[in-house]
């Protein structure tokens, strides 16, 4: 049986119409519901390949990276519960020029390489996604064009002033408070490093670790077994990154209860938001303490790099393409006043597992989203035409990670319990 929705039988294109649509809901959308080209990421690197056929991929598609034509089969696979067999021993090997030819060995790599299923979106979620995007594109067609930027208005102003100083108040840049922490074990014995440091990251995160060790000595004795205790610890570095990790979070909930607007939403949605986008919010206020020099996150008297999370039991598949992120978000030279917007674009995403009032939430996004365009075409001295697109691909490219790390983090939890009960709580998997 051939693949029908494959790339290049135009043939097929009247018959898939709808269901192209639907792929095209489901793939790599940026916040204003617009898509993301890859070029946002990989103007001078390599082309990621398909974890499929080796075709060059287009991003994570269903929690794997994959090209356009295996995305669509699996789509199909799944959504109408096909039963394939192979000709030969269940053992073909898939290129990009044999796909087609057995579907089972096809289906088959999709799953081995962590294709879920239950990623695929429902028929009701794709009309939902599908009705936002035209209530959008409506409204867009009725504001008014003009030739110039208009500058930001007193509303607008109001919603930056009240972001920043929220901001200012719930976000500890120098870490001077965050002092009820477990100490800093950097015993690598069960960790494969991601990224090899060198010799001067090596020293500073040495002395970092001794003024943690210090910090932690003078609050409080150490018990009589904790020597035995961590070397026991497969993730050594965990108790500290969770203890982090727990701080940012209480943080991000102070944050989003001094917005107005998430003030007037229902318990139910506030919950749901924060749940959905903690991760999110937090990886952006780490971007702020980001060095790209060095690859270290700079915060206050304590250094971490990627390593620090692969001991904690973060795996590559994650690790890589956050720290990629990293780097890509950073290198944009963004303003604080941008920062709290990508935060707030973020915060309120109308598509959260469990958002009820999608509505209100998606006008509270399109506001923040607009004040951002108009504050980079207005008060930047060299305003960029790229530069709000490219904002928005960090949030997507944000967006595909999130679902990994939680996964990750239930994983880790199982193996090593040494995660907090906040941050369970706010990526369990219950809504």
């Amino acid at each position: 049986m051939s693949d029908q929705g494959s790339e290049g039988e135009a043939g097929f294109a009247p018959m898939m119409g709808k269901e192209l649509e639907e792929e095209e809901l489901e793939g790599r959308q940026s916040c204003d519901g617009g898509m993301v080209e890859d070029s946002d990421f990989d103007d001078d690197e390599e082309p990621k390949l398909c974890g499929v056929c080796g075709d060059n991929a287009t991003g994570y598609h269903f929690n794997a990276m994959t090209c356009e034509g295996c995305k669509g089969f699996f789509r199909r696979a799944m959504k109408r519960n096909l039963q394939f067999s192979c000709p030969f021993q269940n053992l073909c090997i898939i290129t990009k020029n044999n796909r087609r030819q057995c579907q089972a060995c096809r289906l088959k790599k999709c799953l081995d390489i962590g294709m879920l299923k239950e990623l695929i979106m429902s028929d009701k979620a794709v009309e939902q996604r599908r009705e936002l995007i035209k209530k959008k594109k409506q409204r867009l067609k009725e504001s008014p064009s003009t030739e110039e930027p208009k500058g930001l208005d007193t509303q607008q102003e109001a919603i930056i002033q009240e972001l920043v100083e929220a901001q200012k108040k719930t976000f500890d840049i120098s870490f001077s408070h965050f002092k009820q922490f477990r100490p800093i074990n950097r015993n690598t014995d069960h960790q494969l490093q991601v990224n090899q440091t060198s010799p001067d990251q090596d020293a500073s995160l040495q002395e970092s670790q001794g003024a943690s060790s210090r910090q932690w000595s003078d609050m409080e004795p150490h018990p009589s077994d904790s020597a035995n205790k961590a070397s026991s610890q497969i993730y050594s570095m965990l108790p500290h990154i969770a203890d982090l990790s727990t701080y940012m979070i209480q943080q991000i909930i102070n944050f989003a209860k001094i917005l107005s607007s998430f003030r007037e939403l229902s318990i139910e949605d506030q919950i749901a938001l924060l749940k959905g986008a903690t991760f999110e919010v937090c990886q952006i206020r780490f971007n702020m303490l980001f060095n790209t020099e060095s690859g270290i996150w700079e915060c206050g008297p304590i250094l971490y790099n990627i390593d620090d999370a692969a001991n904690a039991g973060f795996q590559p598949h994650l690790l890589d393409p956050l720290l990629k992120f990293h780097y890509m978000l950073r290198n944009l030279k963004l303003h604080e006043t941008e920062y709290v917007l990508m935060q707030a674009i973020s915060l309120f995403s109308p598509d959260r597992p469990g958002v009820v009032s999608h509505d209100a939430i998606d006008k509270c996004q399109e506001c923040f989203a607009l004040i951002l365009k108009t504050y980079i075409d207005t008060r930047r001295s060299q305003p960029s035409k790229l530069l709000f697109p490219k904002i928005m691909a960090c949030l997507t490219e944000l967006r595909t990670m999130n679902d990994e790390y939680t996964k990750q983090v239930l994983k880790i939890q199982d193996i090593q319990p040494d995660v907090t009960p906040l941050m369970m709580e706010v990526f369990s998997n219950n809504p």
